[in-house]
């Protein structure tokens, strides 16, 4: 029985230099805690064996360029406090500072420092995973799609990623083929996309910032997510863009800083999008491709160019159980006191449709005969096309605040104002 029982797990002592780490993991067993001494340590490495690799202030594993920097292949490893560099640039083999396999279930990988690697960190399969608290910056090659992501997620239930910055390289997360995944309080600058969604369903996105990307928030192909609290600041395209996304619930998120579209909804349907503020954008929100039996209330549209772009022959009702949304170009009125405008809202009408079709028209915007059709349209509403109403109006929008320790972020200039790359390609089909 004695003989059965494992080893006391040990503390060992790593010293900077030549090969001593790669010794340290192959002498040590499940449990023990290696500390890794200030300076450079040799890699990359693979952990097979349930180890804590710890890092002292300024231990570096640099993996040479050769593959993944450490790479952890089995249950139960913390990765903590280490400074990560110097990974392969392979796409195929997804080559990253750390690496966690189908076999890193339950893997920690805390508080450590990334760059010059292609990937930051792959979780390629692991469940109930914890990244948290890490500083990873990408690539910064011409070819943004050449860049590696920050975080990657495939296939990885239960993975939770919370408090990491991320800046540079491709997309800040991107999650694939994923479920029941937690992706919290990371603050994402100057990449594609802040946080990337395909096939990844019944899923949280909570209290992310992201900063002059190209794109915030890309929810595809996916089904059941909740999406709140987020901030997109100084997007390029668009703040948050749902494209084949169902059932989800949006809901109390700030968009801000001039993106083309603050919204755009692509082919998704019964979703709710809800005490959400949208302000200073090209275009509120943009509904397209047949998406229905969507719920919209609550929520704020303020100092957009065009609110609502949306072509249809149908009325289609933005408003839920008496409460609408908050138009900041409503000239609205509210004699009862209700809080609700005493009148309904259409932001398009048939001008805005033949515009939209027919982009050409827009050479006789100044002619008599479309300032008296949009005339007859503000008089006489039976005239008016279907489209967008909002039977019960807002008279106070929802207010939503940008966190203190943001607002220094939010008033630098994005890089893609700047930084040209070879890949300015529509949102849709640059995944």
């Amino acid at each position: 029985m004695l003989a059965a029982l494992p080893l006391r797990a040990e503390r060992i002592d790593v010293a900077a230099g030549g090969a001593a780490l790669v010794q340290a993991i192959a002498s040590a067993v499940d449990g023990d805690e290696l500390i890794l001494a200030p300076g450079l340590h040799q890699g990359p490495v693979t952990l097979d064996k349930a180890l804590s690799l710890i890092g002292a202030e300024g231990a570096r594993i640099d993996g040479g360029g050769v593959g993944s920097v450490i790479t952890v292949d089995v249950p139960d490893v913390v990765v903590r406090g280490l400074i990560v560099t110097g990974s392969g640039r392979s796409h195929e083999t997804i080559d990253s500072g750390i690496k966690l396999t189908k076999r890193a279930t339950g893997a920690r990988v805390e508080d450590n420092d990334l760059s010059d690697n292609l990937y930051g960190i792959d979780i390629h399969g692991a469940r109930d995973a914890l990244v948290s608290g890490n500083r990873i910056e990408g690539l910064r090659l011409r070819h943004m799609n050449s860049r590696g992501n920050g975080i990657y997620v495939w296939n990885s239930p239960g993975a939770v990623v919370e408090n990491n910055e991320i800046r540079f390289g491709r997309d800040g997360i991107f999650s694939n083929t994923s479920k029941r995944n937690t992706y919290r309080g990371n603050v994402m600058r100057d990449l594609r996309f802040a946080i990337h969604y395909m096939y990844t369903h019944d899923s949280e996105i909570t209290d992310n910032i992201s900063i002059g990307n190209h794109l915030g928030f890309a929810l595809m192909y996916s089904d059941r997510i909740v999406a709140r609290d987020n901030i997109s600041i100084n997007d390029r395209d668009y703040g948050v863009m749902l494209n084949y996304t169902n059932q989800s619930d949006i809901f109390g998120n700030l968009v801000t800083g001039d993106a083309e579209k603050c919204t755009f909804i692509y082919n998704s349907h019964r979703n709710l999008l809800a005490q959400n503020r949208f302000e200073n954008c090209g275009i509120g929100i943009h509904f397209t491709a047949g998406s229905e039996r969507n719920t919209i209330t609550g929520n704020a549209f303020i100092g957009n160019r065009t609110q609502v772009k949306y072509v249809g022959t149908t009325d289609v009702e933005w408003s839920y159980e008496g409460a609408g949304n908050f138009w900041s170009d409503h000239p609205a009125f509210d004699l009862d006191g209700d809080q609700r405008a005493d009148s309904a809202y259409r932001p398009n009408d048939l001008m805005d449709h033949i515009l939209w079709s027919q982009p050409a028209a827009k050479l006789l915007l100044g002619a008599p005969a479309v300032q008296l059709v949009r005339w007859s349209q503000a008089n006489f509403p039976a005239t008016l096309p279907g489209g967008v109403v909002d039977s019960h109006p807002l008279m106070a929008p929802v207010a939503i605040e940008v966190p203190q320790s943001y607002m220094s972020l939010a008033k630098v200039t994005p890089i893609w104002r700047n930084e040209r790359t070879d890949d300015d390609t529509d949102p849709l089909k640059s995944h």
